[in-house]
């Protein structure tokens, strides 16, 4: 039995709706929105990760520096572990004020110039 990925199967031409979309897509507006919405996503995916798994690792194997007592009986890693609350609503409050600004008003271009053309 062959591969379907390495078969010799020819797909068919696009239909002028599909066309349409994929021009949309190689279009230089889509390709800015993309690296837009990328530029942003992806530090902030790497930075919320990597606090994340600092508590982790800090909760694992540095249980002594987790459990110094800051007032009374709250301690470092419930304060670590409560900012890891507040660092999530922070990045979503952020993430929306960036997209608010700059990625609304360029996916509303795009999505009325299709409109336009008739492929909302």
């Amino acid at each position: 039995m062959s591969n379907p990925i390495e078969s010799d199967a020819v797909l068919p031409p696009p239909t002028d709706r599909e066309a349409a979309y994929l021009r949309v897509q190689a279009s230089p507006e889509f390709q800015d929105l993309r690296r837009k919405y990328r530029s942003w996503v992806i530090p902030a995916t790497v930075a919320a990760l990597s606090f994340y798994f600092v508590y982790v690792l800090m909760s694992t194997y540095a249980t002594d520096a987790m459990s110094h007592r800051l007032v009374g009986n709250i301690n470092v890693g419930l304060v670590f572990g409560l900012a890891q609350f507040v660092a999530t609503f922070a990045v979503t409050m952020a993430y929306v004020r960036y997209a608010d600004r700059e990625l609304d008003p360029r996916s509303s271009k795009i999505r009325d110039e299709m409109e336009a053309e008739g492929l909302a």
